[in-house]
Parts: C-alpha cells; sequence; structure tokens
C-alpha cells in the first residue's frame, strides 16, 4: 500500500519540494523590480522590512520580498544569482528544517537568505561551520553581501578575547564553529558580572554539514576542566604492567566497542604483580580504572589512526570523520594520560570537570534550528528523534551524470594496494584526475610511500599537513593531477575540473576502504559531478579490512572460498556490496546507541543543569539580591528547627544541636556572645532571621557601594564550588551505574533517582556555604587595619604561625583576602578599604563557652568532622 500511495501522490520529500515552487515563483516575479533599486537603496530596503517586521509582521509573509532582494544584492556584489533550487533550500532552512544539497550546489550561497530574513527579529543569527578556516572564510566571502544590505556580521575563532567575542555575537550576522559557540555558553555560565558574558541568546542557528557536528561529533560532550590533583607515575606503572600481559589469556580486546576486559587469570596475574589481594576491592578501584584505561592505550587505540605525535612531543586527537588534529581536545576519563604513557611523552595532568553539556543539549536551545549538508538521509530518523529536525532533499541545478562504479573486493590488503596503484598508474598517464579516499592517516602515508617509488608525482592531504588544505582540495580536479586525502568530510572547498579534464571522463573517486558511515564515503564520492560535470567513482576492498573484518558477515569470505578466486583476483558482487552495506548499518545503529545513551545521561545533568545556571543567571543580574540570601536563610533556618530529628520532644541535647549548627551557619555568636558559652540557649526562627538582619546591616554599613558586590561574590562562589563537586560526584555516580543491572535495576533510573538527590544536597550546601561565608565577612577602614597589625607585631611570633594561610580570590577589581576561621569572621578586603582577617582560634585553645575543654573537642569539633 506505501508503495502504491507513493506512485500515486509521490514521497513526502516530493510533495514538500512541490509546495516550495509557487513560492519561488513569487521571489522570481520581483526580480525585475528589484533590478531598478540603485546600490543606495539596498539597504533602506532592507531597513524598511525590518520596521515591517518590527511592527508585527510575519517572516513568511515578508520573505518573498528579502529573498528577492538578497539575490540581486548578491548578482552586484557577489557576482552570483541564486538559482532556484537554492530559493528551496533556502525556504527550507528558515522553515528549520534540514536542507541536503549535493556537494557543489553552493550551500554556503544559499545561506544567506534564510540569515537575512531572520536578522529582522533583531535578535541575531548564528552561522556553525566545523572549522575556524570555513568560518573565517565565509563571514569574509559572503560578509561583503551582508554588508551592503546594511548588516553586521563577526566571526568567533580560537583565540578571541572576551571584549572581541562580545563584539562578534553582537553583529547581527555570527560566524564561527561549534566547539566555540558551545564554550563560550559554557563559559558564559562561570563568569561573575553580566558585562563580562559574551552571548545575547539563542535565537536561530544554521549549522552547515549538521551531519558531522550533530551526529558524528555528538558522541563527545564539550567539557572545560581543570587540573586535579592526580598523581602521574601510575600510568607510567601501568603502562609497564600492561606488556607482562598476554591478550585473550589475560585479557580480551572487544574492537566494536574499544573497550578491554580483563580474565580470571588476568586478575590473578596483576594481583601477584602488584601484591595485593584483591584487585576488586574499594581500595583498589584506582588501580583496576589505570590498568584497563593502559590496555585500552595499547590495544585499541592506533598511532596515526585515532592519534598522533607532534613534533613537540604532544598525543593530539585524530577526528574519525574529517582526518583533521582536534587540538586542545583531550580523551577523558584517564585515557589520554594513558596514551601519553604508551608514547613516552610528558604526561599531562588529569582534569576535574568544571562544566559540561553535550552539543545535542546545547544546540536544542536555539528557539529554531536548521542544517545543511550534502548527506543527511541515512541519519533522517536520528535528526527527527533527537533534534526535531526533518530531512529534506533538493534537487540538484543540473542533473548528476557521475559514474559510480561497483566495490571490488579482494582477499588481502596486499592484492588490494596492488590493484589501487595500478588503477591510479593508468588514470595517471591518461592524465585524468584522482582523489583517493583514506580513513586514516597510516594509509594515506602508506601509499604515498608506493607511489613515491613508483615515480608518481601527488599530494598528501592528511592531519599533518592541514596548513595546505584549501589549496590541494582547490587543485585536485586538475590534469594529471593526484591527490591523498584522509576523509573529505566537510572540506568546505570545490574541485573545478580543468581544462580538457571534461573529456577525459572528469574526477575520478577511488577509495581504499568503506567507512563505518555510509554519509563518510558518499561525501567522498560527492566530490565528482558537481553542477552536472562528468566524474566517475569507485571503492576497493579486502577482506581484511576493519569493517569487514569486525563487522562484515563471514559468509562474504565463504563465498570467495567458494569461488576459488586465485591471487590478485577480485568480485563484483551485489550480494558482497549488499552485506558491506548492512555492515555499515550496524555500526551506525551502535554509533546511535552510544549517542542516545550520552543523551539519556545527559539530560538528567540538563535538567540540573538549567536550574543552576538560571539562578546563576538570576544573582548576576538581580541588582539586589540579598532578598535571594534572606530566601536562602529561611529553608536553612526551615531545615535546622524542624528536620525530622528535631520534631521529636526537645531535650537539652537537641537544643545544644541547633544552638551548634546555628554557631556553624549563621554566625549566631556574632550577635548573641552568650551562645559560645552555653550551647543550648533558647532561640526561635524568628530571633535567627532577625540576627542575620543585624548582620547583613553591619556589612552594609561597612561595604557601602560595594556590599551587593560582596554578597554576589560569596553567594557566586559557593555555588560554583558546590557545582563543581557536584559536576565529580556526578561523574563517579555514573561510572559505577552500569554495575546496577546485574542486582535487576535499571541504570538509568537509579542514575535520574540518585542524581536526584545529590542535587537536593548540593543545593542545600550552596545556601548552607553562602551563610556560612556572609555571616563572617568583615570590612574595616584603613586606618583601623594599621592599628590592629602594630599590635600583632607586639604580640609575639607563636600566634601568627598558628593561622592558616590566605586564599587569594579576585573580585574583578577589587583585591579581595578571604580566611575560613573556625566559628570565627572572614574579612575581606577591598582596593580603597585594605583590611585584614581576625586572630582565629586555636584548635588547642581553651574553648571561650568556658568548658575547660580544648576548641577542638568542643564547639569545634562539628567544623573540623
Amino acid at each position: 500500500m506505501k508503495f502504491f500511495f507513493t506512485k500515486i501522490f509521490g514521497t513526502r520529500n516530493d510533495r514538500y519540494i512541490k509546495s516550495l515552487r509557487p513560492v519561488v515563483q513569487k521571489i522570481n516575479a520581483l526580480e525585475p523590480q528589484m533590478q531598478e533599486l540603485a546600490d543606495t537603496e539596498l539597504a533602506p530596503t532592507l531597513a524598511s522590512y525590518k520596521e515591517r517586521v518590527m511592527n508585527g509582521e510575519s517572516l513568511n509573509k515578508i520573505l518573498p520580498e528579502v529573498f528577492a532582494l538578497v539575490r540581486e544584492t548578491s548578482l552586484r556584489i557577489l557576482g552570483m544569482r541564486h538559482y532556484d533550487v537554492q530559493l528551496m533550500g533556502g525556504i527550507t532552512l528558515h522553515q528549520g528544517k534540514i536542507a541536503e544539497m549535493k556537494t557543489g550546489e553552493g550551500k554556503t550561497l544559499m545561506a544567506t537568505l534564510p540569515v537575512v530574513l531572520n536578522t529582522l527579529t533583531g535578535k541575531g543569527v548564528h552561522v556553525v561551520t566545523v572549522n575556524d578556516y570555513l568560518a573565517k572564510r565565509d563571514s569574509e566571502w559572503m560578509g561583503k553581501l551582508y554588508q551592503a544590505l546594511g548588516l553586521t556580521c563577526g566571526v568567533i575563532v580560537h583565540g578571541l578575547s572576551d571584549e572581541e567575542r562580545q563584539e562578534a555575537y553582537n553583529c547581527d550576522i555570527t560566524y564561527g564553529t561549534n566547539n566555540e559557540f558551545g564554550f563560550d555558553y559554557l563559559r558564559d555560565n562561570m563568569k561573575f558580572y553580566a558585562k563580562d558574558m559574551v552571548q545575547r541568546g539563542h535565537n536561530f542557528a544554521i549549522v552547515d554539514e549538521v551531519d558531522s557536528i550533530l551526529i558524528d561529533e555528538a558522541r563527545t560532550p564539550l567539557i572545560i576542566s581543570g587540573a586535579a590533583q592526580e598523581s602521574t607515575n601510575l600510568y607510567l606503572q601501568m603502562n609497564e604492567l600492561t606488556k607482562y600481559l598476554k591478550r585473550d589469556e589475560h585479557f580480551t580486546v572487544d574492537e566494536k566497542t574499544r573497550s578491554a576486559l580483563l580474565t580470571e587469570d588476568g586478575v590473578n596475574k596483576i594481583e601477584e604483580i602488584l601484591r595485593i589481594d584483591n584487585l576488586f576491592d574499594p581500595s583498589s578501584i584506582s588501580l583496576q580504572h589505570h590498568v584497563l584505561q593502559a590496555l585500552r592505550a595499547n590495544h585499541c587505540y592506533q598511532r596515526d589512526v585515532d592519534y598522533m605525535v607532534t613534533a613537540d612531543k604532544k598525543v593530539v586527537i585524530i577526528d574519525e570523520f574529517t582526518g583533521r588534529p582536534m587540538e586542545g581536545r583531550r580523551f577523558g576519563d584517564g585515557l589520554h594520560q594513558a596514551l601519553e604513557a604508551k608514547e613516552k611523552v610528558k604526561i599531562e595532568s588529569e582534569n576535574q570537570t568544571l562544566a559540561s553539556i553535550t552539543y545535542q543539549n546545547y544546540f536544542r536551545m536555539y528557539e529554531k534550528l536548521a542544517g545543511m549538508t550534502g548527506t543527511a538521509q541515512t541519519e533522517a530518523v536520528e535528526f527527527m528523534e533527537i533534534y526535531g529536525l526533518e530531512t529534506i532533499t533538493v534537487p540538484t541545478n543540473k542533473p548528476m551524470i557521475r559514474k559510480d562504479y561497483p566495490d571490488i573486493i579482494y582477499r588481502t590488503q596486499k592484492e588490494k594496494f596492488a590493484a589501487i596503484t595500478n588503477s591510479i598508474k593508468e588514470l595517471h598517464q591518461k592524465g585524468q584526475p584522482v582523489l583517493v579516499g583514506t580513513i586514516s592517516i597510516e594509509t594515506s602515508e602508506y601509499l604515498s610511500g608506493i607511489l613515491k617509488k613508483m615515480g608518481i608525482p601527488h599530494n598528501v592531504l592528511n592531519a599533518k599537513y592541514l596548513a595546505e588544505e584549501a589549496q590541494i582540495v582547490a587543485e585536485a580536479g586538475q590534469k594529471g593531477r593526484v591527490t591523498i586525502a584522509t576523509n573529505m568530510a566537510g572540506r568546505g572547498t570545490d574541485i573545478k575540473l580543468g581544462e580538457g579534464v571534461e573529456d577525459l571522463g572528469g574526477l575520478h573517486i577511488l577509495g581504499t576502504e568503506r567507512h563505518e558511515s555510509r554519509r563518510i564515503d558518499n561525501q567522498l564520492r560527492g566530490r565528482s559531478g558537481r553542477q552536472g560535470d562528468s566524474g566517475s567513482s569507485r571503492f576497493y576492498l579486502s577482506l581484511e579490512d576493519n569493517l569487514m573484518r569486525i563487522f562484515g558477515s563471514e559468509r562474504i569470505s565463504t563465498l570467495m572460498q567458494k569461488l576459488g578466486m586465485s591471487e590478485g583476483e577480485a568480485i563484483e558482487n551485489k550480494f558482497v556490496s549488499k552485506a558491506i552495506e548492512n555492515a555499515q548499518k550496524k555500526v551506525e545503529a551502535h554509533n546511535f546507541e552510544i549517542r542516545k545513551t550520552l543523551l539519556d545521561y545527559d539530560n538528567v545533568m540538563n535538567q540540573q543543569r538549567t536550574v543552576i545556571y538560571d539562578l546563576r543567571k538570576d544573582i548576576i543580574l538581580e541588582e539586589d539580591i540579598q532578598p535571594v540570601v534572606e530566601e536562602f536563610a529561611d529553608e536553612v533556618f526551615a531545615e535546622i528547627f524542624y528536620s525530622e530529628h528535631d520534631k521529636k520532644n526537645q531535650t537539652e541535647e537537641h537544643r545544644a544541636e541547633i544552638g551548634a549548627k546555628l554557631l556553624d551557619v549563621c554566625n549566631i555568636g556574632r550577635m548573641i556572645p552568650e551562645f559560645l558559652t552555653a550551647q543550648s540557649t533558647p532561640i526561635t526562627q524568628e530571633e535567627c532571621k532577625n540576627v542575620l538582619q543585624s548582620i547583613l546591616t553591619e556589612l552594609q554599613l561597612e561595604a557601602g557601594p560595594i556590599y551587593q558586590d560582596i554578597l554576589r561574590y560569596f553567594v557566586l562562589e559557593e555555588l560554583d564550588r558546590a557545582w563543581k563537586d557536584h559536576l565529580k560526584s556526578m561523574d563517579y555516580l555514573r561510572e559505577g551505574i552500569g554495575l546496577r543491572g546485574y542486582g535487576q535495576r535499571d541504570p538509568k533510573l537509579e542514575y535520574k533517582r540518585e542524581g536526584f538527590e545529590l542535587f537536593q544536597n548540593m543545593l542545600y550546601q550552596i545556601k548552607e556555604g553562602a551563610l556560612r561565608a556572609l555571616t563572617r565577612v568583615r570590612i574595616q577602614k584603613q586606618e583601623e587595619q594599621s592599628l590592629e597589625q602594630a599590635e600583632n607585631t607586639d604580640g609575639g611570633q607563636e600566634q601568627n604561625q598558628e593561622k592558616e594561610p590566605e586564599q587569594r580570590t579576585e573580585l574583578r577589581h577589587r583585591e579581595v583576602k578571604t580566611q575560613e576561621n573556625s566559628g570565627q569572621n572572614t574579612t575581606l578586603e577591598a582596593k580603597n578599604n585594605p583590611v585584614h582577617a581576625q586572630d582565629k582560634i586555636g584548635r588547642n585553645d581553651p574553648c571561650p563557652c568556658g568548658s575547660g575543654k580544648k576548641y577542638k573537642k568542643c564547639h569545634g569539633a562539628h567544623l573540623e568532622h
């Protein structure tokens, strides 16, 4: 029935494209009107459209006029006129969908249509690209068009200052990479002042190479981290230990999931070497973790395939989909350190997460999201399920005439590469340009070595030769040119055919191996046959290729043996091609599950992140945050006075506990000195609120104009500290949550339940911590400080040695000193109002309450605990 209805009514895609044609006709009908405009009238015309939008007219209604104006401006400024299919793609993007267009169909120019239209709301538009080169190129190239229309265009790339980023984000249009947009969002939520934040919201984003960014890179979250206190020696020791372990005897490797698992003999061997009783004892959990990471580094990750070692002896990740080095990115969970130990380079300290977000949750924040790429249909289900993005295939401007030949399969890689080099030699002698696609640096350099011996001139494009990328790609279509490229995804540069190449059959694409994703293979093929050019493509495979070996069907090998193939002989068979496609589908499904699991866990964190970031933003933007502090106090007092423990009949012991808690959290003894001498002094919740109000009033008088800054500083400081610790706790929870499955419990539900409990505890800790700090802050004038310093000098040396070292923190333009004194005041020093800390009570000093006990055994006991 589905086939029957499709034949009659066409596919959903066909019907959608058909619905766009009347709109395209309206745009075309406006062309003569736009041609009559003088160059000086282009910007005022767009300004008049913006005024109409601000007065309530919808973007959809004004779309034909804006698109016609942009096309006319492009023709005058850039010499390029949008094709009708580009108008269709532009409408698709404006409607918040993915436009799939073949390579060379002009996606960069197409994007200018919805970009200009959506700037009329005044909220800004983000255009997201896969690398800094494309962000700069596109912003400069298309920026001429935007400038002619009176719009501003900025670009966000690595290395910009906050001021430069603010300027770029305040432009009508902002180009940048997915990493920079995501990290700026995280950094903004670590700022202390609203004026330091760089982003101004998430209105509309167009993601170029949307499959690469929202699918391929979505397996790894964005993380801002700081150095953790972790010894690096353990990585070296565990790397040496793995040399005594034998594969299959002491450990097994799952190449599909890139994981290692110890056997029983392996556990015994490690316990023997390390001289420990039980590797699975909680005290040995760190050793177990380091051993497994060392095994993964040595047996699951290959140099020049998964990572490279640079000239300055650094381990740099290689993007498996583009072949580019990912500078500044590191594998998490100690894997990067294990690789550094393996390669005998300097081991960087393991990091602690300070802020993180997945690409899925970042891009879902935009009010409207759209994307464009040459290959999206194979992932259409995931785009819809995760992002709510429908994928539309936009027709080509000219018919596609490229010839895609069936795959050729050999038994061994040796036979395969012999056939590849012979084919390259024949095509080179003929003069037809060849683009050879590999999936690793290792393969590209191996093939390059063979071609050098054969005397065939060629260019190599991979992570080691990134600087010449654009030029190498652009010239790949010249006569007789041979280019070896490690993955062509998102290269962003068109290959134009040289003179006479069309008659030789156009650019020939030669794939040395099938990628585990069909999209990457399609992107390689898509480099040939742009805009109706002639071209051809073929993939060469062997049974020893990773995809065939790990995921391929054993029936392929059986079939080839039955055929009795001799050495060097190849087969072209539909059954084999279908089996290869099924193997790719298996990998794609596996990777989808990885991304979906990552998202399921991050959705829990995302809810918590939203609460924290909203609270943080309120604190930053609110002029008067004393009500926030008072709200914190109400909840803390309620917990202290009405906790389950204290609902029982109040005894002397219970009252003492309340008093000790009030002394700790709210420094109640600052206004009621008898609390320092009598733990059980009765006090009501209302009296506590009055005491807090008195403390804050005293602080306000001392601080004067910086009072709100002080409140904001200490609340944010406590919030950030608690959030950082919470992220660490959630990481630990997630690491071990999978084991709950053995107890017949759903790990995801357990993670959600326990994560919620941790989050509730963290929120309470923020409130407690903020009150603890604010009730101990004192500000003294310059002359008081000088007097105290003189007194302390006379006071002898011994007491000064008892003081804890001061921790320096920065409160923007003021120097701030904070010091936690057990139960005593914290002092704060402003630039024009310097102060210093009061003397603290020593741990072994008599407790001020008069009990006769040492402070650490009395009122100081619960603080030290």
